[in-house]
Order: C-alpha cells, then structure tokens, then sequence
C-alpha cells in the first residue's frame, strides 16, 4: 500500500486554476477508479473531476470555495501502486481528455457527457437587455441569487469581465442601491479635495474658535476707499479681510507655518502665501496668492479679483493651487452664519467669515442695529495653544470693528 497524490489535472482551454465547489468525498471515504471526487468551477464552467484510482480517501486539500492552482494536490487516497500503474497505461494510451488524468472507460466518457450539460446548465441567463452577465460559477451565481443581487449590474474583475465570488462579496457589502437614489463617483477634482480633506483630519489635530464681530465700520470703510478709487480699481470686501487678516499674522506667525512629520519640526514661513477658498462650477478651489504680505490693498484686491475669475473659469495654472500657508474662507457668501472649516493640509490655520447681517447690538451701553459677523479659526493644535489661536482671533475681530486705524498703517 502507498499513498498517492492526485493533482488537479489540465482543465483544457488555457485554465490554469479552479474554486472547489463541492466535495463528494470524505475523509475515510473508499474511492474507485474514474469515480467524481469533486466538483470545481473554472472561468468557463462546472466540471465534474473523476479520480484515475482507487484507495481510501485520506486528505482533501482544500475547502469548498477555496482556489487551486492547477498541478497542485487536490486529493491524497492509500491504495495499490498496481491500480495507479494501470491510470498511468490509459494516459499513455491517450483518449482525447479534457481534463488530463481521466481514465478512459465507458463510466467516464458518460460522465464526460454530463459534464457537456453541466456546461450548458451553467451558461448566464441574458438580462433585460439582452446580454447576458458573464457568471461561469454556479456558487457566484447562487451566493448572488439567495441575496438577490442583480449580476446583470454587476461589473466583473474577473478574465474578460467574468464575475468571481469577490466582486458579489464586495457588493454584498456595498450599501443597497435603490430605485430612487444615484451613485456618484468620486473621481477628478472631487477626488482630489476629498482626498486632501480627509488627510488634513487624519493627520492634524485641529480646533476651532470663533467670535461674532461688529462689522458696521468695516464696511464704511470699503465705501470710503472705493469712493476715492477708479471704478476699475475698487477695493471688495473679501480684499479687505485678506489685508486685516495679513495684518494679525505679523503679530502671530505661529499660525504661518506647518508641521514636518518625517523631522519632527514646525516650520514657520517667511512669508504669507495666501490661499482664498473659491466655489466654482467644477468644486471647491483654493488658489494661492504668493507673498500676499508684501501686496498693497489695492494690489491685493486686484490679484484676488483676477485669481478667482481664473479659478471660476477653471483657467488657472495647477502651480497656483498648490503652496499655500495660510487660508481664508469667506462662507458668508452661501448665506450662513458659521462654519468649523477644515484645515487646508499642510497649513496649520484656516480663518473663516460667515454673512454680515443686522442684529441688535450694544454700542457704548446703548441697544442698536449693527452690521453682525461670526468669524472662526481652525488651527493645528501642535503648533500652538489656545492662547495664541485665540490672540490672532481677538486681534483680528478687533481690526475689523476698527479698520480705519489699521489700514492707515499699511
């Protein structure tokens, strides 16, 4: 007695592996020549494989669902050298067989036959459309139909589109899609900002604070300016904050600056690149204005109104949305009161503005109607504390209820 290992054979047609889809064997089991040990599934079909002898099952090498190679060991049963001499005479005496291995009786060439209607039996149903999925499994096909998925929706990975147990398993897991919703792909611009958010909040550890601010003088002073300026030259509100904002910077530069993981350092710019968060019609865009700091108000306004009409017309260079240092968001614009911005990585601070709107207000002990705006900044806690967030955000305010006697300084 020895023991002999039958490999799974040639499945023909270029196949070169196969899932187990169910053993009709067990451990212990007496097996004779040319009898179905197994079925396995291939890219084309099911087939029924017969072992070339006979013995007493002693392992199965694999688990039903699991993937073979083929050339590996599929079944090992102890049994006689003569039973295996006498495969070995019917191989070498040839029979045509796909699957290599087989013996040549007339039991085999019968089940060779059904294993003809298998094939049939297994081809996909066509859709509604005509086509069918392109499903060879049996097991893909019935895991899809005791879960009612729809395969004639589902994309395959597989050789030639074929649908494997992999993609069902990944649909199953997918959220259901129904009648009245739309799936969206997350892809180009969207997936870039999706991608840039989302490492911003894995990496940085951010906080936000906010203070609602007296606007009123704020804009009389935009009228004021523009009134002495050219038409063409006129200073906008957005240009205006950017320029108090730049102000308060010089009094915090902790908040200029970013965070290098791979030294462990906080590097602090020289000077203020200033990102201004843009809504165009393809998404959210953050163009950069170099060395804003070194700009007049009105050299500032002018580049803010050319960059976002670039940005809007979706004309803008790719080099003018990268090397930003610091952000500012005008949200007020959407109509809403105020926002917890998310910092634009690797900045270490995004200073947001929320609507200007009346709202009762007291003014030297006296109840009035003032022009009423919430900013907030969110700022990465590794490169300061609260105090100093808190300090630029104060300062900030305090620039916007006073400009006149800011800007008379720049």
């Amino acid at each position: 007695m020895s023991n002999q290992v039958f490999l799974l054979p040639d499945l023909g047609e270029g196949l070169t592996e196969a899932d187990i889809a169910e053993w009709k064997v067990r451990v212990g089991d007496t097996v004779t020549v040319d009898q179905v040990v197994v079925e396995v599934e291939t890219a084309k079909a099911a087939v029924e494989v017969p072992i070339p002898f006979e013995g007493t099952v002693i392992s199965l090498h694999g688990d039903e669902g699991s993937t073979l190679q083929v050339g590996t060991p599929l079944i090992t049963v102890s049994g006689t050298p003569a039973a295996h001499e006498q495969h070995r005479e019917e191989e070498r005496a040839g029979s045509g067989n796909v699957l290599i291995g087989y013996g040549t009786s007339e039991d085999t060439r019968r089940r060779r036959r059904r294993v003809g209607v298998t094939r049939e039996l297994t081809r996909p149903e066509p859709n509604r459309a005509g086509v069918a999925p392109r499903v060879i499994s049996p097991v893909v096909r019935n895991l899809a139909r005791k879960n009612g998925l729809d395969l004639s929706r589902l994309p395959g990975s597989g050789p030639g589109g074929v649908i494997n147990r992999a993609d069902v398993e990944k649909a199953l897991a997918a959220p259901p899609e129904t009648a009245d919703e739309q799936r969206i792909p997350i892809k180009g611009l969207r997936k870039a900002v999706a991608d840039k958010l989302s490492t911003s909040r894995r990496e940085i550890p951010d906080a936000t604070t906010w203070v609602d601010v007296d606007a009123t003088d704020l804009l009389a002073a935009r009228r004021a300016i523009n009134a002495a300026l050219d038409a063409d030259a006129g200073v906008s509100l957005m240009a205006l904050l950017a320029r108090l904002a730049l102000a308060a910077l010089t009094q915090y530069p902790e908040l200029n600056s970013t965070v290098d993981t791979e030294r462990n350092e906080i590097v602090r710019y020289g000077h203020v690149h200033l990102g201004i968060a843009a809504q165009t019609p393809r998404g959210l865009v953050v163009p950069v204005i170099e060395k804003a700091d070194s700009l007049t108000t009105v050299e500032l306004a002018r580049q803010l109104r050319d960059t976002t009409e670039l940005a809007r017309e979706g004309t803008l260079p790719p080099a003018r949305l990268t090397g930003g240092t610091f952000t500012l968001n005008n949200y007020g614009v959407f109509g809403v009161d105020g926002s917890t911005p998310i910092i634009n990585h690797p900045e270490a601070a995004i200073l947001g503005v929320g609507r200007i709107v009346d709202k009762p207000w007291v003014v030297y002990g006296q109840l009035a109607v003032r022009k009423v705006t919430q900013v907030s900044l969110s700022f990465d806690h590794r490169v300061c504390d609260g105090g100093v967030a808190g300090g630029f955000l104060r300062l900030f305010a305090d620039y916007l209820e006073n400009p006149i006697t800011v800007l008379g300084r720049l």
